[in-house]
């Protein structure tokens, strides 16, 4: 049987307040509309709550039992929905997502710029993690969606793929490679590299991709962030292979080199979790990603061919 919670909480208004004008001015409806609840509710339970007259009202015995426990229950469900709105207001005000650190530090200060004059109010909290732990934070829950490398496929997880974008050789600006275009999987041979310890998907595409030239490499050093790689290669002490976004955080102290013999490139994709659809600013966020990174293709390979010419006209 369904619960005519209407009906009760008219029957609590008019027994708190002892008036069906009162208790009718309180739930803002009209006195016919509350007689009309009460007749209903009195029916469905087959007895008499209210006794009324002219000049009062009050309540049958039957009432007076049933009072207590319903406005017990009422004040309970009350603040049940109370603390449920609470919360998901305080969600509204609040967005957290995941994202790959190179996309990160490259695109993220100026989209949250933007982001944040059209939604003054919303707190956000970023995790700039690599690429597996943006995969477990949106599993988690923990973000609401994540940008990261595409990898293994996650059954509760959706993936749509947003920007592709090539690996390409870090040498100094004054280093012999530095003079040539593009570069060769032979022309790493004997060369001293240095590689991120974190980023296993990276080092795997990139191993794979160099093929039989991968064992050739002399893998010398090991450093937890992409920042201390290219710090060493602008110190000229080694050199990486990295994301071309990569590049442009470090100055013009390094040069970009594509290779020419091998197709080495990354796919980035935004994971969201299976049918959970996002709030409304992540949804803009994501939009305004999405935007950024569709216009910075072309972009970035202006900006690599402009650091190219740059070297150029150093040398």
């Amino acid at each position: 049987m369904r619960t005519d919670y209407l009906g009760l909480e008219a029957f609590v208004a008019i027994a708190e307040l002892g008036s069906f004008s009162r208790a009718a001015s309180y739930l803002n409806l009209s006195q016919t509309a509350l007689s009309h609840r009460i007749r209903k509710l009195e029916s469905d339970l087959g007895v008499q709550l209210i006794v009324r007259t002219t000049r009062d009202v009050s309540l049958t015995k039957e009432a007076q039992t049933l009072l207590p426990q319903v406005r017990r229950d009422l004040r309970q469900l009350a603040d049940a929905y109370a603390g449920l709105k609470q919360r998901g207001r305080s969600k509204d005000e609040e967005l957290s997502f995941a994202c790959v650190p190179t996309i990160a530090y490259y695109y993220m200060s100026s989209i949250l710029k933007t982001f944040s004059r059209d939604f003054p109010r919303v707190r956000i909290r970023m995790e700039d993690q690599p690429v597996a732990r943006v995969y477990e934070l949106v599993q988690e829950g923990a973000a609401e969606f994540g940008i990261s490398v595409v990898g293994a496929r996650y059954w509760d997880l959706d993936m749509e793929e947003i920007y592709t974008e090539p690996y390409v050789l870090l040498v100094p600006r004054n280093h012999p490679l530095a003079a040539r275009d593009t570069i060769t999987c032979s022309d790493l041979c004997g060369l001293d590299f240095v590689r991120i310890k974190s980023q296993s998907t990276n080092r795997k595409l990139i191993d794979e991709a160099l093929g039989d030239h991968s064992s050739e490499i002399v893998w010398r050093y090991e450093v937890q962030s992409s920042a201390m790689a290219m710090r060493l290669v602008a110190d000229g002490v080694a050199l990486t292979v990295l994301p071309s976004l990569t590049s442009n955080l470090f100055g013009p102290e390094l040069k970009a080199l594509p290779f020419s013999d091998v197709k080495m490139q990354r796919t980035l994709a935004v994971v969201t979790r299976k049918g959970m659809p996002l709030s409304r600013p992540a949804e803009r966020l994501l939009g305004m990603t999405r935007e950024r990174l569709a216009s910075g293709v072309a972009q970035d390979r202006i900006t690599l061919r402009q650091q190219a010419g740059a070297g150029e006209l150093a040398e």
